[in-house]
């Protein structure tokens, strides 16, 4: 693939992104079919979606796994999908407020906490679903973990108290946010869909320069995240370096400096 290719097919991505659309393969299209027969499946969707599914792929061949798949033996490990998945999607979806009554980490239960809830999100290290919520009592944004959240019930708000709570929710979320530019070294230009992939999760944009054939990421991320923004950009090693953001620049000449000194290297 040359490299106009590989613009042509971010920017594809990009615009299908921004209106909400996918493009399946194939493959894919068979492997949801196939999915759709497991019985988790009327749990995970109402029966308008899962009758539409099934009408869009009628024309797909399902394939039966359960013959040629034997899965190894494993640790117990947490179902990616929630009961309450559905519920809170909704909510969010129709602006409505929530009455909680949930578990706290030290025991103990806080019943009839009122809030207002703006975004389901999964943590990939702790296979956990997280609630992400204002807190109208307590005038501050709150993380909770699904599994313990006890009851959740509608509250339903004024269009005029919704306005107002969506407006504190984005300006607490703009102060909480940082951004840094990335640069990927320009030897490693033909791997930009990898370099690309590894910031999936976070919000971007790209440029390039055409006088140096070089191009840059611009990433918007939440103060809490900038450790898990590392992690990625370690991962990445030579093909990328960070250009602007002090905190994370500081924080990468710091662990570097820590893994040399185990090696007896005190300066370069």
């Amino acid at each position: 693939m040359n490299l106009f290719e590989k613009i042509f097919n971010y920017r594809i991505i990009s615009r299908l992104d921004e209106t909400g659309s996918f493009a399946l393969t194939s493959q894919e299209r068979t492997w949801l079919k196939t999915m759709l027969e497991h019985s988790a499946s009327a749990a995970a969707f109402t029966p308008d979606t899962l009758s539409k599914l099934g009408e869009l792929l009628q024309s797909e061949s399902a394939d039966d796994i359960r013959e040629i798949i034997i899965e190894k033996a494993k640790s117990r490990e947490r179902q990616v999908y929630h009961p309450m998945l559905r519920t809170l999607r909704r909510m969010i979806m129709l602006n409505l407020g929530i009455r909680l009554t949930y578990g706290i980490k030290h025991g103990g239960v806080k019943s009839n906490q009122t809030g207002f809830p703006y975004k389901l999100e999964y943590n990939m290290v702790k296979r956990e679903w997280y609630l992400q919520w204002y807190s109208t009592r307590n005038h501050s944004l709150m993380s909770t973990k699904l599994h313990n959240i006890v009851s959740v019930e509608e509250n339903v708000l004024s269009s005029e108290r919704i306005a107002a709570l969506k407006d504190l929710l984005n300006h607490l979320l703009e102060k909480r946010k940082e951004r840094a530019v990335v640069q990927v070294i320009q030897t490693y230009n033909a791997e930009l869909s990898r370099i690309l992939y590894a910031f999936s999760c976070f919000e971007k944009s790209v440029s390039y320069d055409e006088a140096s054939n070089v191009y840059f990421i611009h990433i918007t991320y939440l103060a809490d995240e900038s450790e898990f923004l590392l992690s990625k950009i370690r991962f990445l090693g030579l093909r990328v370096k960070i250009v602007e953001g002090e905190r994370l620049q500081e924080r990468m000449r710091d662990s570097a400096a820590k893994a040399l000194s185990r090696y007896g290297v005190t300066e370069r």
